[in-house]
Formats: C-alpha cells, sequence, structure tokens
C-alpha cells in the first residue's frame, strides 16, 4: 500500500500533461509505489480528479506517455544531426540505441522502479506506446532485406523483421537493468555486438558476428554466475 506523500507541489490549477506526469514521477520515486487512488493522486496536487482526467485515464496511460516522451526526445535529437540522414539503416539503428539509452540513463531509477514493479502483463501495457512507435521507425529507416519476390513472403519478412528488432530492444533494455559495469560499457558492447549480428543474419552475410555475439553473452552468464 502506498505510503501518504510529502511531496510539496506549486501545481493548483489546471495543470497541463508535463507537470502532472513530473508530479506523478517524483511521487513514484519517493514513494515506491503509485498513488492508493486517482483521487489521493488529485488531493495531493491540490486539484479537482477530473482535471487529471482530461490527460490521463489511468496510472498506466502516464507511464506510457512517459516512455512515449523518451522515444520522441531521441528522435528529436537525431533529426537536429545532419549526418544522420545519410547513415544506413544499421547506422541509424545504433545512433538510436546510444540516444536512448542515454536518456533512460538520466531516468534510470524511475525506468527500473517501473519495470520491476509491474507484473504479469502490465509491462507490456507500459511499453505498448514505446512499441507503436519503435516499430514504425523500423519501417522507416529502410533496413534492406531478401527479396523473396512473392508479396505475401516479404509482407510475413517485413512483420518477422519488426517483431525482431523489438524483441531485441526489449532484450537490451533488460540487460542495461542488470549492467553493473561502470558508466553501463558492457550495454554499449551488448548493442553494437547485437545489432551487428542481427544485420548480418537478415542480409545472410556470414555467421562471425552472430557466433562473437553468443560467445560474448556466454561470457557473461558464466560471470554473473561466479
Amino acid at each position: 500500500m502506498a505510503k501518504k506523500s510529502n511531496i510539496k507541489t506549486t501545481v493548483k490549477k489546471e495543470p497541463g500533461k508535463a507537470e502532472i506526469i513530473q508530479a506523478y514521477i517524483d511521487y513514484l520515486l519517493k514513494n515506491h509505489d503509485d498513488p492508493e487512488s486517482m483521487y489521493q493522486f488529485a488531493g495531493i496536487l491540490g486539484i479537482k480528479e477530473s482535471e487529471i482526467y482530461k490527460h490521463f485515464a489511468s496510472f498506466t496511460a502516464i507511464k506510457q506517455t512517459v516512455f512515449e516522451g523518451f522515444f520522441e526526445q531521441t528522435v528529436s535529437i537525431l533529426e537536429k544531426d545532419k549526418l544522420y540522414t545519410e547513415y544506413d539503416a544499421k547506422n541509424k539503428l545504433l545512433s538510436f540505441y546510444y540516444i536512448f539509452f542515454e536518456i533512460l540513463k538520466e531516468n534510470r531509477s524511475y525506468v527500473i522502479l517501473v519495470l520491476k514493479n509491474e507484473s504479469g502483463m502490465e509491462p507490456v501495457k507500459v511499453l505498448q506506446r514505446l512499441r507503436s512507435h519503435f516499430i514504425t521507425y523500423i519501417d522507416n529507416i529502410g533496413v534492406e532485406t531478401i527479396n523473396f519476390k512473392n508479396e505475401d513472403l516479404d509482407k510475413i519478412k517485413q512483420k518477422g523483421l519488426k517483431e525482431m528488432a523489438w524483441g531485441q530492444l526489449l532484450a537490451t533494455l533488460k540487460y542495461w537493468i542488470s549492467d553493473d559495469s561502470p558508466d553501463f560499457e558492457k550495454t554499449d558492447l551488448f548493442i553494437e555486438k547485437s545489432l551487428k549480428a542481427s544485420f548480418e543474419l537478415i542480409n545472410t552475410q556470414p555467421l562471425e558476428s552472430i557466433i562473437d555475439f553468443t560467445k560474448f553473452l556466454f561470457r557473461e552468464k558464466l560471470s554473473r554466475s561466479n
């Protein structure tokens, strides 16, 4: 059960989305749980419950919006780099990963708290908007794959590619959460090796990178079990 919050806020009336989000993040980080109800949260803010519902129907919706914001912030930074538009798909995605996880690092306590507090299918709900945006992003960066010259097979291939990319992002997120290396250096290595292996796999190029990545994961498993 959530404890009574001691948060003092300057929000008085008609707060915007940003103010509500920040107040929620502050509450969660201090109390390690959601408010007991939206009514209680509104009371903490000193506003009517209905004013929150103008922006968010639930605490899950707030969490979804936070992760959506991490994605939007990442893309905004990338689009300001003139060289980014000239990159191939692999380097665009690599740049996305590095910026995205830098943003997550700035919000690490919140991210870990949210994802570790959730149970069952809830993490899927929390990351739902992030997934939607990321899959669209993968669709638009021009990943080159085998051309089966068959419309149905190509549709299956494209869907599989997007699901694989999303699964890879989730795997990286899980790895990052448990990474205890200085400045999360092992996560950077994980990103580099996993993306290199993935792009060589979809282009049916030599499996050297896939083997290298597998060895990396095996060594990591051994080191964590000792």
